[in-house]
């Protein structure tokens, strides 16, 4: 599968933890930060849509290990990415962005519900998107509703968000012989075990031809650049 050569809409893949000063709760200077890449992004006349997680507030998949029933403990992880989503909507349209919140969840009084035709009208009109609830379902991740959605709105590629500047043969922390890729099959990441994704994200990408950027989105300037095509990160083809 060829890198795109020309990027016009994207889903950004935003962990939870990225909006959270040390990694937990909201922080709103944080939140302003990111808000800030987007909109910079956006105004470059990129379409972006996001899927944040939740795991600054709440891990559903704790608390099953701990005895709650698994359905309960992943809906309430999508009510967190709920509070996420707000908080990142708020955000941007400080920053002077027109924005749409979707929720796979119903939830009507907060945001729209996720009906796919509205959100890619939204897109087109120059709206970034912020999809809230995961699938809607238990026992799949938001990494699942990122390649799910990514597909449905027919984005060019998920640009997953991390605090490492792509994809590397081992932890780069731990082993100081790790070796980074600038571009790797979705073949060679499974081979490799190099986990981009959960499994069935990375599958329903693989299957679907999405291509995935992975990226140092805490570098000032980075998302700009992956989406100009610079040699940024790591594509996953």
């Amino acid at each position: 599968m060829p890198i795109p050569t020309k990027i016009q809409r994207i889903l950004l893949k935003l962990s939870g933890e990225s909006l959270g000063a040390d990694g937990s709760g909201v922080d709103p200077d944080v939140v302003a930060e990111v808000a800030d890449r987007v909109a910079r992004v956006q105004r470059l006349g990129v379409e972006v849509a996001i899927v944040v997680g939740g795991g600054n507030l709440l891990r559903g998949a704790e608390f099953s290990k701990r005895g709650t029933n698994r359905a309960t403990a992943d809906h309430m992880g999508m009510l967190a990415t709920a509070i996420n989503t707000l908080a990142l909507q708020d955000g941007l349209e400080r920053a002077g962005v027109e924005t749409r919140a979707a929720s796979a969840i119903e939830m009507k009084t907060l945001m729209e519900p996720y009906i796919r035709r509205r959100m890619v009208r939204h897109l087109e009109k120059g709206r970034v998107v912020i999809l809230a609830g995961g699938t809607g379902n238990p026992y799949f991740t938001t990494d699942t509703a990122a390649a799910l959605r990514a597909t449905e709105l027919g984005v060019d590629a998920i640009f997953k968000a991390t605090k490492v500047d792509g994809v590397y043969s081992a932890d780069p922390k731990k082993d100081k012989t790790a070796t980074k890729f600038s571009r790797i099959t979705f073949a060679e990441a499974l081979e490799k075990d190099l986990r981009v994704m959960d499994r069935t994200a990375f599958t329903l990408c693989m299957e679907n031809d999405m291509p995935i950027m992975v990226f140092d989105m805490f570098v000032p300037g980075n998302l700009e650049r992956a989406v100009r095509g610079e040699d940024i990160g790591t594509w996953v083809v």
